[in-house]
């Protein structure tokens, strides 16, 4: 990871925490990989220098939660961050040269192709399934003198197994997939068997599945045996 991407990732941190809204989000993506290294720090891990996005994203599992109203696109503003819209139904981004913030909300029920409203941040987020599965189990890793809510290694994982299958560009489906596999063999050298098995145990047999045919090559049979193992 570039220094001056992880300074600027971590001056938004800063931002949010002094704000009083950070305590409303969970950093989910591939940002997680940055932060989990020192849950990682007794076992071998991902090299950190191959860690290259500019996407940061910040999952709101409960946007009626929010009570601090914080115009978000101001508040970075000064970093060099420009509002930038994607798409015909104006999905709303913070662009900057080295990062792209965006705000993610679970989808429910029949879900919606259009925004949904954040108007106490001043944005709007991008619903997506399967998003409640990074929310449900969470640790907080400390960042400086605060705390960052992240999905458990285990859910971050599983559900990028889940998602890469879904995946339109083949370079992004293979680095989620090669991610998901070098954080289960970690957990797996941290004797988190049983972690990873729960969390297995815990999501619909059809996600389960999905899981299944994305650890389906020979290399991967060490993880395949713990999520089949019995007890």
């Amino acid at each position: 990871m570039e220094k001056r991407q992880s300074e600027l990732c971590l001056e938004i941190l800063r931002r949010f925490n002094k704000a009083g809204i950070l305590k409303d989000f969970i950093l989910i993506g591939s940002w997680c990989v940055y932060f989990y290294k020192d849950y990682f720090s007794n076992v071998p891990y991902i090299d950190q220098a191959t860690i290259k996005t500019r996407d940061i994203d910040f999952l709101i599992n409960n946007p009626s939660g929010i009570r601090e109203e914080v115009n978000v696109p101001i508040l970075l503003k000064d970093l060099g961050f420009v509002t930038t819209f994607k798409g015909a139904r104006g999905y709303l981004k913070l662009d900057h040269p080295d990062l792209l913030l965006e705000f993610l909300v679970p989808e429910k029920g029949k879900g919606t192709d259009k925004p949904v409203h954040l108007p106490k941040l001043g944005m709007n987020a991008v619903a997506l399934r399967f998003l409640s599965f990074l929310s449900v189990n969470t640790i907080k890793v400390k960042v400086e003198d605060f705390y960052v809510a992240m999905p458990h290694p285990a859910n971050f994982a599983l559900h990028k197994l889940i998602i890469f299958q879904r995946r339109i560009k083949e370079d992004k489906a293979v680095k989620d997939r090669s991610v998901a596999i070098e954080i289960l063999k970690s957990l797996i050298a941290k004797d988190e068997f049983s972690i990873i098995k729960d969390v297995f145990n815990s999501i619909p047999k059809k996600w389960q599945a999905k899981v299944i045919k994305g650890l389906s090559k020979s290399e991967d049979k060490d993880i395949l045996a713990v999520l089949e193992s019995v007890g």
